[in-house]
């Protein structure tokens, strides 16, 4: 069920397959080589790497801020985390659609903005240069709440013991943080942000529903979207499996390599 299909991608990956096309021919590695010179295909490469860099730093940095805030017991703060939880079981469709009839150019947002006397709201959707930064704030807001829960289990396996210690000792809720609650929530970050990272480089619906890859040509435009794109739209097989071969290698990598630094960081503290 999952190790046949990437294989069969793969192999499909060293062929000129297409639907239009009756023979299918062995390229070897000349799909690989002509993204790797493509700057359509870099492009969306360097989008995908700058939302997933975006959505890993913003999510955890909010999620730590928020799951201090809420980790205190009360109706209040149990209502609160379920609020937070709420976009992360949403569908990611619903989501966009919801978030692009209020970014729009003559939606909610930019209609309040005009109000308190911004004439010239900006183009959250519409303008090449904000476009990336609206849909990564988009995906941030959907996952914050997966990242709120994670760090609200690791601040509640902190013994309360040293926490009551270290304030004896006069250390600040600057200092217990950075010396105490930080280092023992080292387990939290390493799964929220590998998990993060692989939810986020092969990110599609968002993209389908608030830009269609746009505004212009490909400006939000990532992997994964280019591969729907290549095999359903323009219906080349093989050079979209080609696509889907380099970001399983990227992901695949980059989840190592992050896995293991993060896991070291938890055997030294």
């Amino acid at each position: 069920m999952v190790f046949v299909p990437i294989l069969w991608t793969l192999v499909t990956g060293f062929t000129d397959e297409r639907a239009t096309r009756p023979v299918t021919s062995f390229v070897g590695l000349d799909n690989y080589a002509f993204l790797v010179s493509d700057a359509s295909f870099l492009r969306t490469l360097g989008n995908t790497v700058l939302i997933t860099a975006l959505v890993v730093v913003v999510t955890n940095v909010l999620g730590i801020a928020i799951a201090l805030l809420l980790r205190k017991n009360g109706r209040l703060y149990h209502l609160l985390r379920s609020v937070y939880f709420t976009p992360v079981i949403l569908s990611s469709v619903v989501v966009s659609v919801i978030w692009r009839s209020l970014l729009v150019d003559d939606g909610l947002v930019n209609a309040m903005l005009r109000t308190i006397g911004i004439a010239d709201p900006p183009g959250w959707l519409s303008d090449p240069a904000v476009a990336i930064y609206t849909v990564s704030w988009i995906l941030v807001w959907q996952l914050l709440g997966f990242a709120v829960v994670v760090y609200l289990a690791g601040l509640a396996g902190i013994p309360t013991e040293l926490e009551e210690a270290a304030s004896l000792d006069g250390a600040s809720p600057v200092q217990r943080f950075r010396h105490l609650t930080w280092p023992l929530i080292a387990p939290s970050l390493t799964i929220t942000t590998v998990m993060l990272m692989i939810s986020t480089f092969k990110v599609y619906d968002q993209i389908a529903v608030l830009t269609n890859g746009g505004p212009g040509s490909g400006a939000t435009a990532t992997i994964a979207f280019d591969v729907v794109q290549t095999a359903f739209v323009e219906q080349r097989a093989g050079m979209a499996s080609a696509m889907a071969g380099i970001m399983l290698v990227i992901v695949a990598t980059a989840s190592v390599v992050t896995l293991r630094v993060l896991q070291r960081r938890e055997v030294t503290y």
